[in-house]
């Protein structure tokens, strides 16, 4: 698995991430098989450190966990149990849902945009107004996947939205958290 760990501002030495490098291998090593990359940013915010870890795994899912302690292995080792934690109760929906794949999840590659707020943002904004300036333009991936996979993925990235490509008939679908706190799926076919 290859690690990037850094600090945003503040500075990350030679013990702490050989820590992290030990301990989250370890835990996601235990639950999730295959991981490819993780990702480990260590930043301050007033009198607390903050780690937030992103863990890339084979079978295409992300998984991320965010923790804030007073002392910064102390931020990492919550926030490395957070990430056990989701991995732990996912490990069987993630090998069932994997079981019969044998390539890893396709992904295609789409346009994402951030579009600057308008200045009255009431309500009653007409579309002329909405699409007056891009912010940045990027590109965003856009994963191959089922249904139930769509709505894993999104849990496991805390998302309130996964726009993926529905493999049994290819078209694009969308799964979101409802405000009811339920999941809604838009299938345009």
């Amino acid at each position: 698995m290859r690690y990037q760990i850094s600090g945003k501002q503040i500075d990350i030495g030679e013990a702490l991430q050989t820590h992290v490098k030990t301990e989250l291998g370890e835990t996601v090593g235990k639950y999730a098989g295959r991981p490819t990359d993780a990702s480990v940013i260590f930043s301050k915010s007033g009198h607390e450190y903050v780690c937030e870890c992103i863990v890339h795994l084979s079978t295409g899912l992300t998984c991320q966990a965010r923790d804030h302690a007073t002392e910064i292995y102390a931020a990492f080792d919550g926030c490395n149990e957070k990430m056990g934690k989701q991995l732990r109760r996912y490990k069987r929906r993630l090998k069932d849902h994997h079981k019969e794949r044998v390539e890893p999840v396709e992904l295609s590659l789409g346009s994402a945009y951030i579009l600057a707020p308008t200045e009255d943002s009431e309500d009653d904004t007409s579309v002329e107004e909405v699409g007056a300036m891009i912010i940045a333009e990027t590109e965003t991936k856009i994963p191959s996947l089922s249904v139930g996979e769509a709505v894993m993925q999104m849990e496991l990235a805390h998302g309130a939205v996964q726009v993926f490509q529905n493999e049994k008939h290819g078209g694009i679908n969308v799964v979101y958290r409802r405000d009811d706190g339920n999941i809604g799926w838009i299938d345009p076919r």
